[in-house]
Order: C-alpha cells, then sequence, then structure tokens
C-alpha cells in the first residue's frame, strides 16, 4: 500500500510507514556517475523534486520567470544550477518555433576587421539570447551559396551575410527559405536587399581628394581581387572617379590587383618602384597591403612620405601604432556588427522590417602621406 506525501512517497510494510524521500542533488548527480556509460541528464522532473514544486512550476520559472514570485524563482535557479541543468533546445525551438540562432557567412577570418564586426555582432546577439553560428565563404560565391544552404537546413532564425554582391542562387535560397536576412558591409541607396555598411566607393573617392590636394598626380593603386568581391570593385570605382574628376589618368602598370597578404603587399610595391616614372603616391586596398607597401619601402630606405605617399583602407588598430602611423578609411565595423544583430532581433522579437542603414567612413589622416616630392608632379 502506498500513501503519497508532500515530500516523498510513504510506504506501509507490516503496520511500519516508512518514508521514502525526494532525492537531493547530489543523490541524482552520484546516480548519473555509477549508471556508466552515458550519463543521464538532469530534467526538469528533478528539478520539481528537489525544489518541492509541479512540473509546470518549474517550466514558468525558465521559460516565464516574470510569472512566479522571486522566491520561487531563486528557489527553482538554484537547484538548476546545483544539477547542472541545460534545457533542450530543440524542445524550446519545437514549443516556439525558432531556434534562436543566427547565421553569419563571413568572405574570411584572417582580416582582424571582419573579426572585429563579428565580435560586436555576437555579443549584441549573445545578450538578446541567441547563439551565432559563423563559416567562411572565402570569397567564392558558389561556395557561399553552399554554406547558407547548410546554416538555413540548420535551422537559423536569420542571416547576416557580407557585401551587396552575391550570387543569385544565394538570394534565391534565402527568399524561398522565407528567411530574415541583412547584408552588411557595403551599402546602396537602390539596393533591393537591406544593407547595413558604408559606402565603399565614396569613402575611396576621399583618398584621391586627400592626395591630389597635396600635389600627387602620378597615383597607383594596389587593389584587392575584384573576382565576387563588390567592396574591392567599388573601392577601385571610387579611385577611377575621382581621378577622372582631377582629370587624371592611371596607367595601366600603376594599377594591379593582389590578395590581401603583407606579402602581395611588399611584392606590388618592388614592381611599382621598378618602373622608369614610379609613382609618387600608392593607394592600397586595405590595410593589410598598406602594411606590406610600408615594410618593403623601409627595407628599401624609401623615405615615407619624403618619397612616397602611403593610404590604407580599414583603420585596424595596428596601423595607428606604425611609424609613420598609417593614413587610411576608418571603417565602422563595431557599429556596423552591432547594428546588424539589432534590426535582425527586431525582426525577429516583434516583426519590424530590417531596414538598411548608412555609417559614415572617413579619411584618417596620418604620418604616411604629405607633399609629393618637388619635381616629380
Amino acid at each position: 500500500m502506498k500513501i503519497l506525501s508532500h515530500r516523498g512517497i510513504c510506504v506501509k510494510y507490516q503496520n511500519t510507514m516508512v518514508v521514502k524521500k525526494n532525492p537531493s542533488a547530489h543523490a541524482i548527480r552520484t546516480r548519473r556517475r555509477r549508471t556508466g556509460g552515458v550519463a543521464s541528464q538532469p530534467t526538469v522532473g528533478d528539478i520539481a523534486r528537489i525544489a518541492g514544486v509541479s512540473t509546470a512550476t518549474v517550466s514558468r520559472a525558465l521559460n516565464r520567470p516574470e510569472t512566479v514570485s522571486p522566491q520561487l524563482r531563486d528557489r527553482v535557479g538554484r537547484v538548476v544550477k546545483e544539477l547542472g541543468y541545460l534545457p533542450s533546445g530543440a524542445a524550446k525551438a519545437l514549443a516556439s518555433n525558432r531556434s534562436f540562432t543566427i547565421g553569419a557567412v563571413v568572405p574570411t577570418l584572417n582580416n582582424a576587421i571582419f573579426s572585429a564586426c563579428i565580435a560586436a555582432f555576437e555579443s549584441r546577439l549573445s545578450d538578446a539570447g541567441y547563439t551565432l553560428l559563423i563559416t567562411v565563404s572565402n570569397y567564392d560565391h558558389s561556395h557561399e551559396t553552399q554554406q547558407v544552404r547548410r546554416l538555413l537546413e540548420r535551422g537559423v532564425d536569420g542571416m547576416m551575410v557580407v557585401g551587396l554582391d552575391h550570387a543569385d542562387a544565394t538570394y534565391v535560397t534565402l527568399e524561398r527559405a522565407n528567411a530574415a536576412y541583412v547584408t552588411i558591409w557595403g551599402y546602396d541607396e537602390n539596393s533591393p536587399v537591406p544593407c547595413v555598411g558604408f559606402d565603399n566607393a565614396a569613402a575611396a573617392e576621399t583618398v584621391v581628394d586627400h592626395l591630389f590636394a597635396l600635389g600627387h598626380r602620378r597615383l597607383a593603386m594596389v587593389a584587392g581581387i575584384t573576382r565576387d568581391n563588390d567592396r574591392a570593385t567599388a573601392r577601385l570605382a571610387g579611385v577611377k572617379r575621382a581621378m577622372q574628376r582631377h582629370n587624371l589618368t592611371m596607367d595601366p602598370g600603376l594599377f594591379m590587383e593582389k590578395p590581401y597578404t603583407h606579402q602581395c603587399g611588399r611584392d606590388a610595391f618592388a614592381d611599382l618602384m621598378s618602373l622608369s616614372e614610379p609613382p609618387t603616391a600608392i593607394i592600397c586596398g586595405n590595410d593589410v597591403l598598406a602594411m606590406g607597401v610600408m615594410f618593403e619601402a623601409n627595407l628599401r630606405g624609401i623615405a615615407i612620405p619624403g618619397e612616397v605617399s602611403i593610404t590604407g583602407y580599414d583603420n585596424l588598430p595596428i596601423t595607428r601604432h606604425l611609424n609613420p602611423g598609417l593614413t587610411t578609411i576608418d571603417l565602422p565595423s563595431e557599429a556596423i556588427g552591432h547594428a546588424a544583430a539589432d534590426v535582425l532581433i527586431a525582426n525577429q522579437a516583434e516583426g519590424h522590417p530590417i531596414k538598411s542603414r548608412l555609417f559614415d567612413a572617413p579619411l584618417l589622416v596620418r604620418g604616411t602621406t604629405g607633399p609629393c616630392p618637388g619635381g616629380r608632379r
């Protein structure tokens, strides 16, 4: 004969009443260690028995804490912590029809500028209870489409991708999945998709304007690889547009595309300086290339900016500590990361449409640019 009590189970054996108490957290942990094999995870039922409440109350305390008293919430919280309980993500997703994960596809994690943006993006998502799943495209549109599809197959609630130029298959995949998504790092007021970024071409124009004001007329550009990279393409277009505005022409030998590495910057500088008429200023597609150019110039004993001016694009933290400091475009990487997360969170939480946002990317003038050397205009 069994008699239920509030704190345990009363069992009557031959007129003797024995009370089996609810297991403690320590007992549950010990039981899990002794079972062998894969340890079973604590359940909501375990929490309820130790806390002395119903499973429904535990569920409310975990999922809608505002509906229970602070004392009860604290009691359940202490048991959860002691047991090391982890809620089932699959169950939560099934109940809410949301996974509380956001996917991101970035070109590379080798560039610190993307790392800073992703860190800001993840921080904002984490504060709102989301988990970030991230992968890289390696500047390959077909690979990017594959990665977008795989993230969607894993049930992400939203997506962030870098740049405005993507394969048609990527956009088709996102639209068919009815996925919320935002593009970052580029901005176009006529873009049919939401974008959070800056005008790459306009920022590059300010570099040319600055060098022109210093008297430079023979300009070279070491751009990034423009294939499958709308940011590099836009920066090149901005440089060309500004040069046309100033009635300048760029000789074919003064333009080259290089991967974003220090060595490629060094190689580019060596090629440019071997010309019969080398440039007086070199515009680089990003700071990594610009630093490579500076390293090679220093090795060859060529004064910066006395003999050649150099500009970058990114404002990596190290650039201010170089000698001389690098003149570069200041990209709002952290602000873009925060804003991209904010629009996705607002869309998921309240159904707000994802709106585009434009950020400034100003020119930071430091020590690597100066007046054109006399007689070399």
